[in-house]
Protein backbone atom coordinates (compact mmCIF):
# COMPACT_ATOMS: atom_id res chain seq x y z
CA UNK A 1 0.00 0.00 0.00
CA UNK A 2 1.61 3.57 -1.08
CA UNK A 3 1.60 6.04 1.29
CA UNK A 4 -0.59 8.89 1.31
CA UNK A 5 0.31 12.21 1.51
CA UNK A 6 -1.40 14.52 3.59
CA UNK A 7 -0.99 18.49 3.31
CA UNK A 8 -1.69 20.36 7.24
CA UNK A 9 -3.35 23.64 6.90
CA UNK A 10 -2.41 25.04 10.27
CA UNK A 11 0.03 22.57 11.51
CA UNK A 12 0.87 24.74 14.77
CA UNK A 13 -2.26 24.60 16.18
CA UNK A 14 -4.57 22.04 18.23
CA UNK A 15 -6.06 20.35 15.26
CA UNK A 16 -2.68 20.18 13.14
CA UNK A 17 -0.76 19.09 15.99
CA UNK A 18 -3.04 16.30 17.00
CA UNK A 19 -3.64 15.17 13.07
CA UNK A 20 0.64 15.15 13.12
CA UNK A 21 -0.27 12.76 15.85
CA UNK A 22 -1.99 10.48 13.79
CA UNK A 23 0.57 10.76 10.78
CA UNK A 24 3.15 9.76 13.06
CA UNK A 25 1.77 6.72 14.47
CA UNK A 26 1.28 5.10 11.15
CA UNK A 27 4.27 6.13 8.98
CA UNK A 28 3.72 3.09 6.37
CA UNK A 29 0.03 4.37 5.67
CA UNK A 30 0.58 8.67 5.49
CA UNK A 31 3.51 11.44 5.18
CA UNK A 32 3.24 14.48 5.82
CA UNK A 33 4.03 16.44 2.22
CA UNK A 34 3.27 19.85 2.99
CA UNK A 35 2.84 22.16 6.11
CA UNK A 36 1.06 24.82 6.61
CA UNK A 37 1.37 27.72 9.33
CA UNK A 38 0.04 31.67 9.21
CA UNK A 39 3.07 33.30 11.06
CA UNK A 40 4.67 31.32 13.68
CA UNK A 41 7.97 30.48 11.89
CA UNK A 42 10.05 28.51 14.47
CA UNK A 43 7.00 26.36 15.80
CA UNK A 44 6.49 25.27 11.80
CA UNK A 45 10.18 24.98 11.26
CA UNK A 46 10.43 22.50 14.80
CA UNK A 47 7.62 20.28 13.13
CA UNK A 48 9.33 20.44 10.00
CA UNK A 49 12.39 19.28 11.12
CA UNK A 50 10.18 16.42 12.94
CA UNK A 51 8.21 15.51 10.04
CA UNK A 52 10.71 16.07 6.91
CA UNK A 53 8.05 18.12 4.23
CA UNK A 54 9.14 18.72 0.60
CA UNK A 55 6.65 21.55 1.50
CA UNK A 56 6.36 24.43 3.82
CA UNK A 57 3.83 27.13 3.69
CA UNK A 58 3.59 30.62 6.02
CA UNK A 59 0.42 32.54 4.99
CA UNK A 60 0.63 35.16 6.93
CA UNK A 61 4.35 36.76 6.34
CA UNK A 62 7.53 36.34 4.95
CA UNK A 63 10.28 34.45 6.50
CA UNK A 64 12.38 33.87 4.25
CA UNK A 65 15.26 35.30 6.66
CA UNK A 66 14.61 32.47 9.09
CA UNK A 67 15.18 29.72 5.91
CA UNK A 68 17.91 28.41 7.58
CA UNK A 69 15.59 27.35 10.71
CA UNK A 70 13.90 24.90 7.94
CA UNK A 71 15.77 21.29 7.22
CA UNK A 72 17.79 21.83 3.69
CA UNK A 73 15.94 21.01 0.83
CA UNK A 74 12.65 22.24 2.10
CA UNK A 75 11.07 24.54 -0.65
CA UNK A 76 9.33 27.79 1.89
CA UNK A 77 6.49 28.97 0.32
CA UNK A 78 4.69 32.03 1.44
CA UNK A 79 1.01 33.13 1.76
CA UNK A 80 -2.24 32.36 -0.28
CA UNK A 81 -0.67 31.78 -3.55
CA UNK A 82 2.07 29.06 -1.58
CA UNK A 83 -0.37 27.61 -0.11
CA UNK A 84 -2.67 26.91 -3.15
CA UNK A 85 0.99 25.56 -4.58
CA UNK A 86 1.48 23.07 -1.84
CA UNK A 87 -2.40 21.56 -1.38
CA UNK A 88 -2.26 21.38 -5.43
CA UNK A 89 0.96 19.73 -5.64
CA UNK A 90 0.67 15.70 -7.63
CA UNK A 91 2.24 14.07 -4.19
CA UNK A 92 -0.70 15.51 -1.39
CA UNK A 93 -3.88 13.22 -1.24
CA UNK A 94 -5.74 14.47 1.35
CA UNK A 95 -5.24 18.17 2.36
CA UNK A 96 -6.19 18.45 6.30
CA UNK A 97 -8.12 22.20 6.71
CA UNK A 98 -7.15 23.32 10.06
CA UNK A 99 -5.86 27.24 9.55
CA UNK A 100 -8.39 29.67 10.80
CA UNK A 101 -10.08 32.40 9.55
CA UNK A 102 -10.43 33.19 5.84
CA UNK A 103 -6.64 32.79 4.44
CA UNK A 104 -7.38 29.27 2.95
CA UNK A 105 -11.02 29.50 1.66
CA UNK A 106 -9.29 29.56 -2.07
CA UNK A 107 -6.28 27.41 -1.72
CA UNK A 108 -9.59 24.38 -0.21
CA UNK A 109 -10.89 25.02 -3.08
CA UNK A 110 -8.64 24.52 -5.96
CA UNK A 111 -7.80 21.55 -4.32
CA UNK A 112 -10.83 20.08 -4.08
CA UNK A 113 -11.77 20.95 -7.73
CA UNK A 114 -8.51 18.48 -8.53
CA UNK A 115 -9.79 15.62 -6.29
CA UNK A 116 -8.30 15.83 -3.34
CA UNK A 117 -9.88 14.56 -0.03
CA UNK A 118 -10.67 17.16 2.15
CA UNK A 119 -10.36 16.65 5.99
CA UNK A 120 -12.29 19.91 6.68
CA UNK A 121 -11.57 21.52 10.52
CA UNK A 122 -12.03 25.07 9.61
CA UNK A 123 -15.92 26.02 9.79
CA UNK A 124 -15.28 29.09 8.40
CA UNK A 125 -14.86 27.34 5.12
CA UNK A 126 -18.48 26.09 5.21
CA UNK A 127 -19.93 28.94 6.73
CA UNK A 128 -18.71 31.24 4.72
CA UNK A 129 -18.35 29.83 1.41
CA UNK A 130 -19.79 26.68 1.62
CA UNK A 131 -22.04 27.08 -2.08
CA UNK A 132 -18.68 27.45 -3.52
CA UNK A 133 -16.37 25.08 -1.63
CA UNK A 134 -19.11 21.94 -2.58
CA UNK A 135 -19.74 23.11 -5.56
CA UNK A 136 -16.06 22.73 -6.03
CA UNK A 137 -15.94 19.34 -4.92
CA UNK A 138 -18.60 18.05 -6.94
CA UNK A 139 -16.17 19.29 -10.22
CA UNK A 140 -13.77 17.94 -8.97
CA UNK A 141 -15.46 14.66 -7.69
CA UNK A 142 -13.46 15.51 -4.18
CA UNK A 143 -14.80 14.26 -0.91
CA UNK A 144 -15.38 16.29 2.02
CA UNK A 145 -14.97 14.70 5.34
CA UNK A 146 -15.77 16.08 8.56
CA UNK A 147 -13.08 16.55 11.36
CA UNK A 148 -15.15 17.81 13.69
CA UNK A 149 -16.37 15.39 15.99
CA UNK A 150 -20.26 16.18 16.03
CA UNK A 151 -20.51 16.14 12.01
CA UNK A 152 -17.70 13.01 12.22
CA UNK A 153 -20.16 11.51 14.49
CA UNK A 154 -23.13 12.31 12.07
CA UNK A 155 -20.98 11.76 8.84
CA UNK A 156 -20.61 8.05 10.51
CA UNK A 157 -24.13 7.57 11.18
CA UNK A 158 -25.94 8.18 8.08
CA UNK A 159 -23.13 5.99 6.46
CA UNK A 160 -25.41 3.95 3.54
CA UNK A 161 -28.47 6.13 4.05
CA UNK A 162 -30.32 7.22 1.89
CA UNK A 163 -31.17 10.79 2.44
CA UNK A 164 -35.16 10.75 2.48
CA UNK A 165 -34.44 8.09 5.40
CA UNK A 166 -33.45 11.06 7.98
CA UNK A 167 -35.65 12.86 9.82
CA UNK A 168 -33.50 15.28 11.64
CA UNK A 169 -29.59 15.62 12.91
CA UNK A 170 -29.25 16.43 16.79
CA UNK A 171 -25.70 17.83 17.13
CA UNK A 172 -24.28 17.79 20.68
CA UNK A 173 -22.58 20.35 22.80
CA UNK A 174 -20.99 20.14 26.24
CA UNK A 175 -22.54 23.48 27.20
CA UNK A 176 -19.22 24.77 27.63
CA UNK A 177 -17.81 26.20 30.92
CA UNK A 178 -21.01 28.56 31.91
CA UNK A 179 -23.96 26.07 31.49
CA UNK A 180 -25.05 26.40 35.19
CA UNK A 181 -24.02 30.12 35.17
CA UNK A 182 -26.90 33.31 34.98
CA UNK A 183 -26.66 35.83 32.72
CA UNK A 184 -25.33 38.32 35.67
CA UNK A 185 -22.66 36.18 36.13
CA UNK A 186 -21.31 35.48 32.63
CA UNK A 187 -21.09 39.15 32.28
CA UNK A 188 -18.30 39.31 34.65
CA UNK A 189 -17.12 36.01 33.31
CA UNK A 190 -12.75 36.62 33.14
CA UNK A 191 -10.89 35.43 29.93
CA UNK A 192 -9.05 32.30 31.80
CA UNK A 193 -12.98 31.00 32.39
CA UNK A 194 -14.16 31.31 29.20
CA UNK A 195 -11.04 28.97 27.94
CA UNK A 196 -11.74 26.56 30.46
CA UNK A 197 -13.59 24.05 28.39
CA UNK A 198 -14.99 21.39 30.49
CA UNK A 199 -14.00 18.75 28.30
CA UNK A 200 -12.25 19.55 25.26
CA UNK A 201 -8.50 21.20 25.03
CA UNK A 202 -8.83 23.60 21.88
CA UNK A 203 -7.26 27.00 20.85
CA UNK A 204 -8.39 30.35 22.68
CA UNK A 205 -11.11 31.39 19.66
CA UNK A 206 -13.09 28.17 19.20
CA UNK A 207 -13.17 28.21 22.84
CA UNK A 208 -14.67 31.14 23.63
CA UNK A 209 -16.97 30.41 20.80
CA UNK A 210 -18.08 26.85 22.58
CA UNK A 211 -18.55 29.04 25.93
CA UNK A 212 -20.92 31.08 23.78
CA UNK A 213 -22.93 28.12 22.13
CA UNK A 214 -21.30 30.02 19.00
CA UNK A 215 -19.51 27.22 18.09
CA UNK A 216 -22.73 25.30 18.09
CA UNK A 217 -24.50 28.05 15.70
CA UNK A 218 -21.95 27.41 13.46
CA UNK A 219 -22.10 24.07 13.22
CA UNK A 220 -25.83 23.82 12.41
CA UNK A 221 -24.45 25.78 9.40
CA UNK A 222 -21.84 23.35 8.36
CA UNK A 223 -24.68 20.57 8.83
CA UNK A 224 -26.59 22.04 5.76
CA UNK A 225 -23.92 22.00 3.78
CA UNK A 226 -22.99 18.70 4.70
CA UNK A 227 -25.51 16.82 4.51
CA UNK A 228 -28.18 18.71 2.48
CA UNK A 229 -30.64 19.17 5.77
CA UNK A 230 -32.44 22.94 5.95
CA UNK A 231 -31.59 24.17 9.75
CA UNK A 232 -35.09 23.23 10.84
CA UNK A 233 -33.82 19.49 10.78
CA UNK A 234 -30.92 20.24 12.88
CA UNK A 235 -31.40 20.42 16.54
CA UNK A 236 -28.56 21.34 19.02
CA UNK A 237 -29.00 19.13 22.37
CA UNK A 238 -26.80 20.16 25.28
CA UNK A 239 -24.69 16.64 26.67
CA UNK A 240 -22.00 17.54 29.10
CA UNK A 241 -20.48 14.68 29.43
CA UNK A 242 -19.38 14.97 25.57
CA UNK A 243 -19.47 11.07 25.07
CA UNK A 244 -22.62 11.31 22.55
CA UNK A 245 -20.86 13.19 19.77
CA UNK A 246 -24.26 13.39 17.94
CA UNK A 247 -27.50 11.43 16.56
CA UNK A 248 -29.45 11.04 13.79
CA UNK A 249 -33.25 10.14 14.00
CA UNK A 250 -34.65 8.48 11.11
CA UNK A 251 -38.20 8.88 9.74
CA UNK A 252 -39.32 4.72 11.11
CA UNK A 253 -38.00 6.57 14.63
CA UNK A 254 -34.70 5.26 15.15
CA UNK A 255 -31.99 7.39 16.35
CA UNK A 256 -28.16 6.21 15.62
CA UNK A 257 -25.59 7.77 17.50
CA UNK A 258 -21.95 7.78 18.05
CA UNK A 259 -20.00 7.30 21.00
CA UNK A 260 -16.22 7.97 21.96
CA UNK A 261 -14.15 9.68 24.41
CA UNK A 262 -13.46 13.29 23.57
CA UNK A 263 -10.13 12.71 22.09
CA UNK A 264 -9.65 14.72 18.26
CA UNK A 265 -7.63 12.35 17.08
CA UNK A 266 -10.45 9.61 16.61
CA UNK A 267 -11.92 11.81 13.69
CA UNK A 268 -9.15 13.16 12.03
CA UNK A 269 -7.90 8.95 11.94
CA UNK A 270 -11.83 8.42 10.87
CA UNK A 271 -11.47 11.54 7.89
CA UNK A 272 -7.76 10.08 6.66
CA UNK A 273 -8.93 6.61 6.53
CA UNK A 274 -12.10 6.32 5.22
CA UNK A 275 -14.36 4.04 4.76
CA UNK A 276 -11.58 2.32 7.01
CA UNK A 277 -10.58 2.62 10.84
CA UNK A 278 -7.48 2.99 12.10
CA UNK A 279 -6.22 0.89 15.10
CA UNK A 280 -6.09 3.88 16.94
CA UNK A 281 -3.87 2.88 20.66
CA UNK A 282 -6.03 5.70 22.58
CA UNK A 283 -8.18 6.13 26.04
CA UNK A 284 -11.71 3.29 25.68
CA UNK A 285 -14.95 4.22 26.61
CA UNK A 286 -15.80 2.43 29.48
CA UNK A 287 -19.47 2.24 29.74
CA UNK A 288 -19.43 0.51 33.13
CA UNK A 289 -17.41 3.25 34.40
CA UNK A 290 -19.72 5.64 33.35
CA UNK A 291 -22.57 7.66 36.30
CA UNK A 292 -24.45 8.49 33.50
CA UNK A 293 -25.41 10.42 30.32
CA UNK A 294 -28.50 13.24 30.39
CA UNK A 295 -29.10 15.75 28.01
CA UNK A 296 -31.07 19.15 28.19
CA UNK A 297 -32.14 21.36 25.85
CA UNK A 298 -29.92 24.89 25.28
CA UNK A 299 -31.04 27.92 26.83
CA UNK A 300 -31.62 30.36 24.38
CA UNK A 301 -32.07 33.16 26.51
CA UNK A 302 -29.00 32.82 28.65
CA UNK A 303 -27.39 32.12 25.31
CA UNK A 304 -28.94 33.79 22.19
CA UNK A 305 -25.91 33.05 19.78
CA UNK A 306 -27.94 29.79 18.40
CA UNK A 307 -31.22 32.22 17.95
CA UNK A 308 -28.89 34.67 16.02
CA UNK A 309 -27.29 31.66 14.23
CA UNK A 310 -30.42 30.19 13.16
CA UNK A 311 -31.81 33.19 12.02
CA UNK A 312 -28.11 33.49 9.60
CA UNK A 313 -28.46 29.59 8.69
CA UNK A 314 -32.37 30.65 7.54
CA UNK A 315 -31.33 33.94 5.44
CA UNK A 316 -28.29 32.28 3.94
CA UNK A 317 -26.66 33.96 1.76
CA UNK A 318 -24.03 36.16 2.88
CA UNK A 319 -25.72 36.01 6.24
CA UNK A 320 -23.91 33.36 7.65
CA UNK A 321 -20.11 35.20 6.39
CA UNK A 322 -21.85 38.24 8.48
CA UNK A 323 -22.43 36.37 11.15
CA UNK A 324 -18.77 34.29 11.51
CA UNK A 325 -16.63 37.84 10.66
CA UNK A 326 -18.42 39.96 13.25
CA UNK A 327 -18.20 37.10 15.34
CA UNK A 328 -14.57 37.08 15.33
CA UNK A 329 -13.79 40.57 15.56
CA UNK A 330 -16.28 40.33 19.05
CA UNK A 331 -13.79 37.38 20.44
CA UNK A 332 -10.85 39.13 19.98
CA UNK A 333 -12.07 41.73 21.76
CA UNK A 334 -13.22 39.76 24.43
CA UNK A 335 -9.57 37.95 24.79
CA UNK A 336 -7.88 41.24 24.59
CA UNK A 337 -10.29 42.52 27.66
CA UNK A 338 -12.07 45.36 25.66
CA UNK A 339 -15.34 44.05 26.03
CA UNK A 340 -17.54 41.44 29.02
CA UNK A 341 -18.37 38.14 27.82
CA UNK A 342 -21.94 39.01 27.61
CA UNK A 343 -20.81 41.80 24.84
CA UNK A 344 -19.32 39.25 22.49
CA UNK A 345 -23.21 38.35 20.88
CA UNK A 346 -24.39 41.62 22.00
CA UNK A 347 -22.11 42.90 18.99
CA UNK A 348 -22.41 40.28 16.55
CA UNK A 349 -26.39 41.09 16.62
CA UNK A 350 -26.01 44.79 16.12
CA UNK A 351 -24.07 43.97 13.08
CA UNK A 352 -26.48 41.50 12.08
CA UNK A 353 -29.94 43.80 12.52
CA UNK A 354 -28.15 46.81 10.99
CA UNK A 355 -26.94 45.13 8.05
CA UNK A 356 -28.24 47.58 5.13
CA UNK A 357 -27.12 45.83 2.12
CA UNK A 358 -28.97 42.74 0.58
CA UNK A 359 -27.40 39.50 2.07
CA UNK A 360 -26.15 38.38 -1.19
CA UNK A 361 -23.58 35.83 -2.39
CA UNK A 362 -23.20 35.45 -6.24
CA UNK A 363 -19.17 35.24 -6.31
CA UNK A 364 -16.88 34.21 -3.35
CA UNK A 365 -15.65 37.64 -3.74
CA UNK A 366 -19.15 38.81 -2.65
CA UNK A 367 -19.06 36.34 0.57
CA UNK A 368 -15.57 37.87 1.34
CA UNK A 369 -16.77 41.16 1.12
CA UNK A 370 -19.37 40.52 3.22
CA UNK A 371 -17.04 39.09 5.61
CA UNK A 372 -14.68 42.62 5.27
CA UNK A 373 -17.35 44.51 6.00
CA UNK A 374 -18.67 42.80 8.51
CA UNK A 375 -15.57 43.05 10.37
CA UNK A 376 -15.44 46.87 9.88
CA UNK A 377 -18.81 47.04 11.29
CA UNK A 378 -17.94 45.18 14.98
CA UNK A 379 -14.97 47.15 14.92
CA UNK A 380 -16.97 50.19 14.84
CA UNK A 381 -19.11 48.68 17.44
CA UNK A 382 -16.30 48.17 20.02
CA UNK A 383 -14.88 51.39 19.44
CA UNK A 384 -17.84 52.68 21.41
CA UNK A 385 -17.15 50.42 24.44
CA UNK A 386 -15.26 51.91 26.91
CA UNK A 387 -11.96 48.76 27.46
CA UNK A 388 -13.66 46.65 30.21
CA UNK A 389 -11.41 44.92 32.81
CA UNK A 390 -12.62 41.29 33.29
CA UNK A 391 -12.70 40.33 37.27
Amino acid sequence: MSRLGVAVLGATGSVGRNALDVISRFPRRFRATALCAGTNVRALAGLARRFRPDTVCLSGGNGAVLGKEFPRGTRLLFGEEGMREAVCAGNVDIVLAAASGVSSIRPVIAAAEQGKRIALANKELLVMAGKFVTAAARRGKAEILPVDSEHSAVFQAIAGRRRDEILRILLTASGGPFRTYTVARMRSATVAQALGHPTWQMGAKISVDSATLMNKGLEVIEATWLFGLPPSRIDVVIHPQSVVHSMVEFRDGSVMAQMGVPDMRVPIGYAFSHPGRLPLELSRLRPHRMEGLFFERPDRRRFPALRIAYAAAETGGSAPAVLSGANEEAVLAFLSGRIPFTDIVRVVDRVLSGWSAPFTAGSLQEVLAADEQARREARNELSHHRRHRPS
